[in-house]
């Protein structure tokens, strides 16, 4: 209650992106000065899941998107994210799109955002990554790494491009994860199709440094094309599938006609997508069985959400959104729930 009140009183005055860049700030300087390490899950207070050869502390992790740089993946570890999925990073920094480009959908509880993988590129975060395990040996969540296509790469030479960032950065990574899927990238999203998927596919695991890999998938896809990206997985024997990415649709909102328009084009987060995305994790399950690992995200909100998804066959479980409308103990309290 404490926290949605800051939500809505204070934090909705200011602009969702500085608003985002200050809470990054501030858990790493509560991290700095130990404030954080006093709210850390202790071995018994969650389950351990096994997972693509790693061991997770628990079942939810924080997604790609909020930690693009890893800047903070100390600090989020310690407020009960299992793991952080950090990125998308791409192998050429960039800017991203122009501002703004990061709405809350308040009526809703979700974001609209087209921040086209805006990261300081593959190099400099190695170079972080490197220093980070260096000093902190112990004590990490598991670090998962979403690699993307850099905007100038023309999407013939996609392949080329995410071997470059998987190179640098599957020694750092526990598992690399593929990112074919947001709708912020010109002509990324064409690329889930399975003969532009595959060299990719191929070209990350021939770099992976035989760490787990995974692809990432979009709500929107055809069912039957949900089914042929897990066929490609299962045949070139990757770790899994995270499903699901942002959705571009707009359908059945609470919020305004004219807010929706006014925040314009960009992938859809948070509750609304709770549907679709327990849909394709049902869907992968009855087809892959346990031959993959499934990663469900989604307007997974609360541990009902997150126990709905690992009954559903969810191997771990995901979220984002709901840290901006929950708050900074939502990965602690989903952790802490037992089934």
């Amino acid at each position: 209650m404490f926290y949605s009140l800051i939500l809505r009183v204070f934090f909705v005055r200011f602009k969702p992106e500085t608003i985002h860049h200050a809470v990054v700030a501030g858990i790493r300087f509560a991290r700095a000065i130990g404030l954080t390490s006093l709210v850390r899950l202790g071995p018994s207070e969650t389950d351990t899941i096994e997972a693509f050869g790693l061991e997770f502390k628990g079942p939810f992790g924080l997604a790609a998107g909020f930690d693009k740089n890893a800047l903070a993946i100390r600090a989020l570890g310690d407020l009960g994210f299992s793991h952080v999925e950090i990125g998308t990073v791409t192998a050429l920094a960039q800017p991203g799109n122009p501002k703004p480009r990061l709405f809350r959908l308040l009526a809703d509880r979700a974001l609209v955002n087209r921040m086209g993988f805006n990261n300081a590129g593959a190099a400099a975060i190695a170079e972080r990554l490197a220093k980070l395990r260096a000093k902190n040996p112990k004590n990490l969540p598991i670090i998962g790494i979403n690699i993307g296509k850099s905007k100038a790469t023309p999407v013939a030479e996609a392949a080329e491009d995410y071997r470059f960032s998987a190179k640098l950065l599957a020694p750092l990574a526990d598992y690399l994860a593929v990112n074919v899927s947001s709708p912020n990238t010109p002509g990324l999203r064409s690329l889930q199709s399975v003969e532009a998927l595959e060299p990719i596919l191929k070209a990350v695991l021939a770099e992976s440094s035989s760490k787990p890999v995974l692809v990432k998938i979009a709500p929107d896809l055809a069912d039957e094309d949900v089914i042929a990206v897990a066929d490609l997985a299962i045949r070139l024997k990757l770790a899994g599938i995270i499903a699901t990415n942002t959705t571009i649709s707009r359908a059945n909102l609470k919020t305004p006609a004219g807010a929706i328009e006014k925040a314009g084009d960009g992938g859809l987060s948070g509750a609304p997508l709770k549907a679709r995305s327990l849909e394709v994790l049902k869907l992968l399950k009855g087809h892959v069985g346990d031959r993959l690992a499934i990663i469900a995200v989604g307007g997974v909100e609360t541990p009902e959400d997150s126990q709905e998804r690992m009954k559903a066959g969810a191997t771990l479980v995901q979220g984002y959104t709901g840290f901006i409308y929950i708050g900074p103990f939502w990965a602690r309290r989903i952790n802490r729930a037992k089934a």
